[in-house]
């Protein structure tokens, strides 16, 4: 179900208007591409809680001059796999870098310098996912 800033999901009530609207951004673009309301809220409460935070005051500025969400807005016509939705995240090194694949996913979502930072970002996956992270040493053994 699309949202818009009068009509969205109750745990978005309490956001300060521009995290609220790029929740819902995220929210009726996860739903236009499969996810279910009950995946896609969950993940677009993290996602628009890092953007906040990562957003620089240029990009936030322009946000909050963009048109506000509508439920009728059309997102890009490529559905995602959702048979990808409940695979695992896997932590794996390679190339000098930590990477977050979701298992059977065509590439790494990110990567990054230390395995703590990788780690961390799949467990926001995982944990929006209702999924498990799978963690790989440098070796390519498995991180028992």
């Amino acid at each position: 179900m699309p949202w818009d800033l009068k009509d969205y999901p109750n745990s978005f009530k309490n956001f300060e208007p521009l995290l609220k609207k790029k929740a819902i951004e995220i929210a009726n673009a996860l739903v236009s591409e499969g996810y279910s309301d009950d995946r896609a809220i969950p993940i677009a409460i993290s996602q628009s809680k890092k953007w906040l935070e990562e957003a620089t005051d240029k990009e936030k500025n322009a946000f909050k001059k963009e048109a506000a969400p509508k439920k009728t807005d059309k997102h890009g016509n490529k559905k995602i796999n959702t048979e990808l939705l409940d695979n695992d995240v896997l932590v794996y090194f390679k190339e000098n870098r930590w990477y977050v694949q979701t298992k059977n996913a065509e590439k790494a979502v990110d990567s990054f310098d230390t395995k703590a930072s990788a780690m961390k970002r799949a467990k926001e996956i995982a944990e929006n996912k209702e999924s498990k992270v799978i963690a790989y040493k440098k070796d390519e053994k498995p991180d028992l």
